[in-house]
C-alpha cells in the first residue's frame, strides 16, 4: 500500500469520526431510526461472528471452533467477565482439538 493511500485513509477515517460530534446539532434522527440502527449494528455484528466461526481460509473451520464459541456465547449472555469469557471459549476450542473429538 502506498503512502498516499494511508493517507487518504487516515484522512477519511478522521473525517467520518469528527462528523458525529459536529453534526450532532444540525441533523435530527427519529427516534424509530435510532431504534433501528441499533438493531442493524447487532445484526451486522452477529452476522461477522457467524461467519468467522464457519468458515477460515475458504473452507470449513471445524466443529471445535462452534463449540468455543458457544461456550463464549453462553458465558457472556450470562456476563461472565470478559477475560473469563475469552479464557473459556479458547480452552474449550483447544481442549477438543487436543483430544481430537473435534477438528
Amino acid at each position: 500500500m502506498t503512502l498516499g493511500v494511508v493517507f487518504a485513509l487516515a484522512a477519511g477515517t478522521y473525517a467520518m469520526r469528527l462528523a458525529g460530534p459536529l453534526l450532532r446539532d444540525r441533523i435530527r434522527i427519529s427516534d424509530r431510526w435510532e431504534q433501528l440502527m441499533s438493531i442493524a449494528a447487532i445484526v451486522l455484528l452477529a452476522a461477522f461472528v457467524a461467519t468467522s466461526t464457519a468458515f477460515e481460509s475458504g473452507g470449513f473451520a471445524g466443529w471445535a471452533r462452534f463449540a468455543g464459541v458457544a461456550v463464549g456465547g453462553v458465558l457472556a449472555w450470562r456476563r461472565a467477565p470478559f477475560v473469563l469469557v475469552v479464557v473459556a471459549a479458547a480452552a474449550t476450542t483447544a481442549l477438543l482439538r487436543l483430544t481430537g473429538i473435534a477438528l
